[in-house]
C-alpha cells in the first residue's frame, strides 16, 4: 500500500486535522541509512511530522526545515521537507543502540537527551521563518505540540509512532497533526480533548488496520469532519550526478584547481540519502572550464 497523508476540518473549520501513514517511506530511510532500532524510531516520527508539515504549506516552492540538537548520543537529526511531502534526512549518528525503557518501548528520549527543537521555514521571502523551542520530552510528538502553541501560537495536538519489526524493519510507521483555529468555541475544543484523551497509540491504530479516514474520524468524532485532500508523501532527496556537479562548479577556479593538482579522484558525500559521488580528474578538469572564476 502507498504512504498517505490525509488532510480534514472539522466544526465548521473549527479544526483541521492532517493524517499520516508512512510506513513505506520510513523504511525507505531505515534501508539508506542502515539505522539503529532507537534511531528509526527516531528519525521516523521526525520525518512523518516533517512530511504533514511540509503539505501545510501554501507556496508550491516552500521549503520546511527541522532540526533537533541534543546532547544524547544520537546528538541530531535533519530532516526537509516540501509541499508536496517529499521528504528527506539523518540522523548524526545512525547505529545508536541504548537499552529499552522498563516498559519495553524504544527510548528515544534517551537517544535524543536534552536540547533544542529548530523549525526552519523558506518560502521565498528575503528571511526564513525560524521558530525554536526546548525541547520537552524528547519523544518528538509532545516536543512539536510545543512547538506550534509556543511558536506559532496555534494549540495543536501531535501523535507519532514507529513500530520497529523483529527483523528491524519498518513494521507500521504514522502519525497526526490536529489543529484549533483561533475562533474555536468552548464546546468544540471540549470535544475535541474527549476524542483525544480516548484514543489509542497512532502505531496501535495503524496495527489494528485502521485507514487514515478511520483515524480522522476517531480524532474528530462528533465534530461533523469532512475529508479535503489526500497526498502521497515519500523519501526523496535530490541530489543526482548534476546537481553535484553544479555545486563543485559553483566552488570557482581556484578551489577546483587544487583539486586538480592533488590528482585523486574526490568523492562528495549526500547525508541526506547516504550517497557517494565519485569524480575523477579528467571529470573535475571538465568542470574546471564549466567554472567562471
Amino acid at each position: 500500500m502507498k504512504d498517505t497523508i490525509t488532510r480534514a476540518t472539522a466544526a465548521n473549520a473549527q479544526i483541521r486535522a492532517f493524517v499520516a501513514n508512512t510506513k513505506n517511506l520510513v523504511q525507505t530511510a531505515y534501508e539508506k541509512h542502515k539505522t539503529s532500532p532507537v534511531v528509526t524510531a527516531a528519525l521516523g516520527r521526525t520525518l512523518t511530522a516533517g512530511a504533514m508539515m511540509g503539505v501545510m504549506q501554501k507556496g508550491e516552492k516552500d521549503l520546511l526545515t527541522i532540526k533537533i540538537d541534543g546532547d544524547g548520543p544520537m546528538e541530531s537529526i535533519t530532516v526537509t521537507a516540501d509541499s508536496k511531502g517529499c521528504v528527506k534526512g539523518f540522523a548524526l549518528n545512525p547505529r545508536v543502540d541504548i537499552p529499552l525503557k522498563a516498559n519495553g518501548k524504544l527510548d528515544v528520549s534517551g537517544a535524543i537527551g536534552n536540547g533544542m527543537l529548530t523549525v526552519i521555514k523558506d518560502m521565498g521571502l528575503k528571511e526564513p521563518y525560524t521558530g525554536q523551542i526546548p525541547l520537552q520530552t524528547g519523544e518528538i510528538a509532545e516536543d512539536f505540540t510545543y512547538y506550534f502553541m509556543v511558536s506559532e501560537q496555534v494549540p495543536s495536538a501531535v501523535g507519532l509512532g514507529v513500530l520497529v519489526d523483529r527483523d528491524y524493519s519498518v513494521k507500521q510507521a504514522g502519525g497526526f497533526i490536529v489543529q484549533l483555529m483561533p475562533f474555536a468555541e468552548d464546546e468544540v475544543i471540549s470535544k475535541l480533548e474527549e476524542n483525544l484523551a480516548n484514543i489509542s497509540s497512532v502505531t496501535k491504530m495503524l496495527e489494528e488496520g485502521m485507514s487514515n479516514e478511520d483515524i480522522l474520524h476517531l480524532l474528530l468524532e462528533g465534530l461533523e469532519p469532512e475529508i479535503m485532500q489526500e497526498h502521497t508523501p515519500e523519501f526523496a532527496c535530490n541530489c543526482g550526478n548534476g546537481r553535484i556537479e553544479k555545486a563543485l562548479i559553483s566552488l570557482g577556479k581556484t578551489e577546483l584547481g587544487k583539486m586538480i593538482e592533488d590528482k585523486e579522484p574526490i568523492e562528495v558525500h549526500c547525508d541526506f540519502c547516504n550517497t557517494s559521488y565519485t569524480f575523477s580528474v579528467e571529470e573535475l578538469e571538465k568542470l574546471y572550464q564549466s567554472a567562471k572564476r
